[in-house]
């Protein structure tokens, strides 16, 4: 596990995005998995600035997000399909096919799930995997519980995560109850993950994520078995860390 060290959010967004560059310029056609919250925006602008300047090319990248709401039209703001087509697919040159979330509005959740563990089995895995991670310690929509979910599943969302996604609707009312979400299993074949964190109120989660005991009720403790992870983080997301 590599750790990087980054001044501001600024910083943790150049750095993390320098990350996935370097993947899509060495591998064109790479399999990205794709985060959503306030976190990653800063990282999808840098990409594009980068994009708008000529320095990358997304035409042949492929995408899978790591989740999507239940219920919501994806033509609402706060769906995730929404939001990655504002922050960062209409802004780069990425063929919209090659994008894709799972679909919320399934008539069954069930199948739905077993296409979008097959659709990342045909695409050959993901190569890069950006995640997020929660105050719960949660990854995707992989919510803290007495055991792992390996493949993609219909989760219900804690209380805490409900209440962390209030602020991008009218009220905690109107967030969903549940979601789609890729599972662990998906997630661990990843080649490569980049987990991005910022900011004082995710330190606590993020020592218990790397130095604490690799538990289900930590759901992001899981990286700790990953042989290739990098984590772009500012100082005060690393405060409890100590560094040599």
């Amino acid at each position: 596990m590599k750790i990087i060290r980054a001044n501001d959010y600024a910083d943790m967004s150049r750095k993390a995005a320098n990350i996935i560059s370097a993947q899509v310029i060495l591998s064109p056609d790479s399999v990205l998995g794709l985060a959503t919250g306030s976190t990653p925006v800063g990282v999808y602008r840098q990409l594009i600035e980068w994009y708008k300047k000529g320095d990358i090319d997304f035409s042949k990248v492929r995408t899978v997000n790591l989740d999507e709401y239940c219920g919501i039209s994806p033509t609402r703001e706060q769906s995730y399909r929404y939001y990655m087509n504002h922050n960062f697919f209409n802004e780069v040159n990425i063929m919209p096919e090659n994008t894709n979330l799972p679909n919320g509005l399934a008539a069954d959740f069930d199948t739905e799930c077993i296409r979008y563990d097959r659709l990342i089995s045909d695409l050959g895995g993901i190569d890069l995997q950006l995640l997020g991670i929660g105050h719960n310690g949660h990854i995707g929509f992989n919510e803290p519980d007495q055991a792992y979910g390996k493949m993609t599943h219909r989760i219900e969302l804690n209380q805490r995560t409900i209440e962390a996604n209030a602020r991008f609707f009218e009220d905690a009312s109107r967030v969903p109850h549940y979601a789609l979400t890729m599972g662990i299993k998906a997630i661990m074949q990843a080649k490569k993950i980049l987990l991005v964190v910022f900011g004082e109120d995710k330190a606590e989660i993020l020592y218990k994520a790397v130095n604490g005991p690799v538990t289900p009720s930590v759901p992001a403790s899981i990286i700790q078995l990953h042989p290739d992870v990098t984590i772009v983080a500012d100082n005060a997301a690393l405060q409890k860390f100590t560094f040599d």
